[in-house]
């Protein structure tokens, strides 16, 4: 089974790749892992992407998509894997159906984990740190008991710049405006499973297996 999971930031996407990966036993390609990783071993494309990398220039298309085929080329992509952050928008896309064509090979689902961009801001938005510990907060799910101020060490707590609402908004407009026309390429092309990612974490999970095991509909 050869899957491509899309779910903006907050939507739990890392949390159910590795359930997905456990329960079914196939790989886990997440390309920022994957670009690093061919990086440190030196291969002929890791190299070129660290060359574009260094310059500050993003990675092109084809390059990553050779990367995701040498990788999907190893003994444990034999039972099939998931796409983790590759591709982004339909450009990728089409670079990926290529690629794979070229080793005839298709993706068989795409995995759409749907939140609401209010529950997203929610989620995102309300992250405290400790200045001490680095312990996380939450100003919902995980609230310190003395405001302000870590149960661990006591420390200060603080919000990182990319943490705040005026910032998770722009990062959520940039996701939001290059993967819906991605959702709907694979909407149309009849290979979305979108499932509701507003769920408990077990719903979440249970209702992905359901669909991925044959036993529910898409």
């Amino acid at each position: 089974m050869r899957l491509v999971l899309l779910g903006a930031p907050g939507a739990g996407k890392g949390t159910q790749a590795d359930l997905i990966r456990r329960e079914l036993d196939l790989a886990h390609i997440a390309s920022g892992d994957l670009l690093r990783d061919a990086q440190s071993k030196g291969s002929e494309l890791g190299l070129l992407a660290k060359s574009y990398m260094e310059k500050g220039q993003l990675v092109p298309d084809e390059t990553v998509a050779g990367l995701i085929l040498e990788r999907i080329a190893e003994p444990d992509c034999d039972k099939g894997f998931i796409l983790d952050g590759f591709p982004r928008n339909v450009d990728q896309a089409e670079v990926l159906r290529s690629a794979l064509g070229g080793k005839n090979m298709i993706i068989d689902n795409v995995i759409y984990i749907k939140v609401s961009e209010s529950e997203l801001l929610s989620r995102l938005s309300g992250r405290w740190i400790c200045q001490e510990c680095q312990a996380p907060y939450h100003e919902v799910t995980s609230r310190p008991r003395i405001e302000g101020k870590c149960d661990k060490c006591g420390g200060k707590l603080y919000q990182r710049a990319d943490d705040t609402v005026e910032t998770v908004k722009k990062r959520l407009e940039v996701y939001l405006s290059q993967t819906m026309p991605l959702v709907e390429y694979y909407r149309e092309n009849g290979q979305l499973v979108e499932v509701d990612g507003e769920q408990s974490i077990q719903g979440v999970s249970e209702e992905l297996l359901r669909v991925l095991k044959g036993n529910g509909s898409t």
